[in-house]
């Protein structure tokens, strides 16, 4: 299984997703675009595209960030999608997913930062891939938006905050608003790269303070988030040989 991640800064990377990939042995390759490392020419040798979080948003413009392309982005989930692999998208990936299947992001009625619960609701229980979630998790939250819905996607959890948690576009490409993948090492990256974002702490109902964030155990979202990616790759593999 090769895996390819669309890393868009170096503070906001895989996170759990790299123990679930080495522990599984599947191979790795990056586009970390921070770095303005090209993304894939070619899509035959991706079984499996990853296109993680980040800062900007499917309308920033290279001329306020120059090393991000949406577009290029956009058209390189399009061009995997129509080869039937799956693709997951968590936050600012998520809407570039949406964004691919011809949904405009939009944003969050509140902006979430923290680690706060979703709710799983009737539509993914009957989706085979999230077996192994509860009614309710503790995922984490970095986000002001959230990502656009299609008159055939489906909306599978939600939060007090956001009603666009987990978004299925197709049965091989999920979206991720919240962040599963998240560690106690990736939260510590992203507060002292994003503190800011925690200056309303104590002001707005969605945002915590650094403190608490550090304090979270973060394995049984990680567990859950790694049942989910077994399911989906299983379900990828089955189809391939069929």
């Amino acid at each position: 299984m090769k895996v390819h991640f669309v890393m868009h800064e170096s503070f906001e990377g895989p996170g759990a997703l790299l123990q679930w990939v080495d522990q599984r042995n599947y191979s790795t390759s990056y586009s970390r675009v921070y770095l303005e490392e090209a993304l894939p020419e070619q899509v035959d040798e991706i079984d499996l595209l990853i296109v993680l979080g980040g800062p900007q948003s499917p309308s920033t413009t290279q001329e306020s960030c120059a090393y991000f392309d949406a577009k290029a982005e956009i058209q390189l989930i399009q061009r995997v999608v129509a080869t039937g692999k799956p693709v997951v998208g968590f936050c600012l990936g998520a809407q570039l997913l949406g964004e691919a299947f011809g949904a405009s992001y939009t944003r969050s009625p509140e902006p979430e930062v923290g680690c706060f619960p979703i709710v799983i609701n009737k539509h993914a229980r009957l989706d085979r891939k999230f077996e192994g979630f509860p009614a309710q998790l503790v995922v984490g939250h970095w986000h002001n938006d959230m990502p656009g819905l299609t008159p055939e996607c489906q909306v599978l959890a939600t939060s007090l905050g956001c009603p666009r948690q987990i978004v299925r576009y197709s049965s091989q490409a999920y979206g991720f608003q919240c962040h599963p993948e998240f560690t106690r090492e990736s939260i510590a990256g992203l507060i002292e790269h994003s503190g800011a974002d925690l200056e309303g702490a104590g002001i707005r109902p969605f945002i915590q303070t650094a403190e608490v964030l550090l304090s979270v155990d973060y394995s049984e979202m990680n567990r859950a988030l790694f049942g989910f990616m077994d399911a989906l790759v299983a379900e990828s593999q089955l189809n391939a040989r069929i």
